[in-house]
């Protein structure tokens, strides 16, 4: 399924008014002039959300893990201490280093991180991973139509990480070893004063994507009841 043909199936499946998911991955090629953003840049987000590309580099993020979950930086030295002594979300700064540790991120190897909205793509190619914003009716459909064709426990997963880890670090780590996992994420409440009230993220690896693409119109997202009665309210 081409990037076009896949909107217009996105729409008929979710509904005209569903906003339409970011499609990202690392570049050489700047797409668009971006300002330093200061503190999380998920709130430099929005304007890709808009329809503006967002291009990050270790340049425009001011957050140091957001470099770190980037791939843009080593792991600054007062991460551990910081997530754990002061935001307080792991309980020692031990077990935040094997956190980070475990996430075997690699280093960008490419200057810029690029959000572009899907319909202001001209093709998958050169994408690695595939962000919805999603409500809960969202993630009902979203998830469900990952577990169509996979019985795997960890099909959808979500994991402890800031925002930029469980949308970034995960998603691009499963691409790159042509894995099947999607991911949950923006349970983090640094990042939540930057996201909807009633928006959580859903991830899916570009290596996973593309096969359920496949799929989407064999399950209940098309001609089922159930689905039908959901997507009204969407």
């Amino acid at each position: 399924m081409e990037l076009k043909e896949f909107i217009v199936s996105y729409r008929e499946a979710f509904g005209k008014n569903a906003q339409l998911p970011l499609l990202f991955g690392y570049s050489d090629t700047l797409v668009a002039e971006t300002a330093k953003i200061g503190g999380c840049f998920f709130k430099g987000l929005q304007a890709a959300r808009e329809g503006t590309p967002v291009s990050l580099s270790a340049e425009v993020i001011g957050c140091g893990g957001g470099k770190l979950y980037t791939g843009f930086s080593d792991m600054p030295e007062r991460v551990p201490n910081f997530v754990s002594l002061t935001e307080k979300y792991k309980r020692t700064p031990e077990m935040v280093a094997d956190y980070v540790k475990s996430l075997k991120m690699p280093r960008a190897e490419k200057r810029y991180l690029n959000f572009v909205r899907i319909d202001q793509a001209a093709s998958f190619d050169g994408f690695e991973g595939v962000m919805f914003y999603a409500t809960p009716d969202m993630l009902s459909g979203l998830c469900g139509w990952a577990f169509y064709d996979s019985n795997e426990p960890d099909a959808v997963v979500a994991r402890f990480g800031s925002g930029c880890s469980t949308v970034v670090s995960m998603t691009m780590v499963e691409n790159a070893r042509h894995g099947h996992r999607c991911f949950l994420g923006l349970f983090d409440p640094s990042v939540r004063p930057w996201v909807g009230k009633d928006e959580l993220s859903f991830t899916v690896p570009m290596s996973r994507f593309r096969v359920m693409m496949g799929t989407m119109h064999e399950c209940f997202l098309f001609g089922s009841h159930a689905w039908e009665r959901v997507k009204e309210r969407l």
